[in-house]
C-alpha cells in the first residue's frame, strides 16, 4: 500500500478500517465547519440510522475531540413533525422543539477516549493528504 500499512484483511479489520476514516473524516470536516463559521462547534450530533451505531459514535469523539450526541433514530420525520407544529402555533420555537425532542427521544453521549491515538491517527491522515 502506498502509506505502508498492512491492508485489511478479515470482516472485522475492514470494518475497522472504514469506521476510523469515517471518525477521522469527520474531524476534517468538522475543521472546516469550523473555519467557514469562525468559531468552535462544541459537539456533533449525529441522527438517524447512524445515530444506533455505538462503535463509531465513539470513535467519532475520540477522533474529534469532544462529545457525540447520537438521536434521535429517526430525527428528519421527527423535525418534520415539529417545524410543523411551530409554524401552527403549538410550539413557539425552537427552544420548545428541543424539548419536546429531549423528552420523547432517546438521546446517548459519546465523550472523548483516547485522544493520543485519535491525535496521532490524524496526523498520519493529514500526512499523506498532502503528499496527495
Amino acid at each position: 500500500m502506498q502509506t505502508g500499512q498492512p491492508a485489511p484483511e478479515t470482516v472485522g479489520q475492514v470494518a475497522r478500517c472504514v469506521y476510523e476514516s469515517l471518525a477521522l473524516k469527520y474531524r476534517w470536516t468538522l475543521e472546516r465547519l469550523e473555519a467557514i463559521k469562525g468559531g468552535r462547534i462544541d459537539s456533533l450530533h449525529i441522527v438517524g440510522g447512524g445515530s444506533k451505531n455505538r462503535l463509531l459514535n465513539r470513535m467519532a469523539a475520540g477522533a474529534i475531540r469532544r462529545p457525540v450526541v447520537a438521536g434521535p433514530v429517526e430525527g428528519a420525520a421527527m423535525g418534520n413533525i415539529l417545524l410543523q407544529a411551530v409554524a401552527l402555533g403549538e410550539l413557539s420555537g425552537i427552544d420548545d422543539v428541543r424539548r419536546v425532542v429531549r423528552s420523547s427521544a432517546e438521546i446517548e453521549e459519546y465523550l472523548p477516549l483516547d485522544a493520543q491515538a485519535w491525535e496521532d491517527a490524524y496526523g498520519r491522515l493529514l500526512a499523506y493528504m498532502a503528499a496527495q
